[in-house]
């Protein structure tokens, strides 16, 4: 439980990472920002619309939510304004840099922290490895394409593209690739019982 609150409260300050940077959001958030263009319903509900839909795709996938799924929803979004509360705006271009290497890095280790927790993953990262299970593709082949289908509805509705929009979509594939793994719990195999002397008396 401690490894799933870390990695959430780390994807949050992942995400404030790469707001600041500015050079470019995440794919999701393009997509976002491109629904928003058309139907101005705001940001932060056309997000959660999102989540609730890609959670339809999990039926056929046969993915079930967890308490991992529940509580990115609630503290994901949190995480995300402290960072941004502590990060300042307004940066030099190379600080920047910077910020959205360090968030990239950040997000990648807290998919891994939390989808490792075994507690369920959240709603788009469930996509990934529903569909990794699925399929049977690699986890970094199926999050790349995800994120690249994303980001071209995204950016044809209108969203924000910059260079770090294509950097994430492409990297953040073989990064979880190598994190999920990594920070995967490992639960203990069952211990079989101990041979009971009686027993095997009486059975003799």
């Amino acid at each position: 439980m401690i490894q799933l609150l870390i990695g959430l409260f780390l994807y949050g300050i992942g995400i404030a990472l790469i707001v600041r940077a500015a050079i470019g959001v995440a794919p999701w958030d393009v997509l976002a920002q491109g629904i928003d263009n058309h139907t101005h319903l705001g940001f932060g509900l056309i997000t959660i619309l999102l989540s609730g839909v890609v959670l339809l795709l999990w039926i056929p996938i046969r993915q079930k939510p967890g308490a991992g799924t529940l509580l990115n929803a609630l503290l994901v979004g949190p995480s995300a304004d402290v960072g941004l509360w502590l990060i300042p705006a307004d940066l030099d271009l190379w600080a920047r840099i910077l910020l959205f290497a360090a968030g990239l890095l950040l997000i990648a280790v807290a998919t891994g922290l939390y989808i490792g927790a075994h507690f369920g993953p959240g709603p788009r990262d469930g996509l990934m490895t529903g569909l990794h299970q699925r399929t049977g593709w690699k986890i970094w082949i199926v999050r790349t394409g995800i994120e690249v289908i994303v980001l071209g509805i995204g950016w044809v509705l209108g969203g924000n593209v910059g260079i770090g929009t294509v950097l994430f979509a492409v990297l953040i594939g073989p990064l979880c690739q190598r994190t999920i793994p990594f920070f995967a719990v490992r639960r203990p195999a069952a211990v079989s019982p101990a041979p009971d002397p009686d027993a095997e008396r009486v059975a003799g």
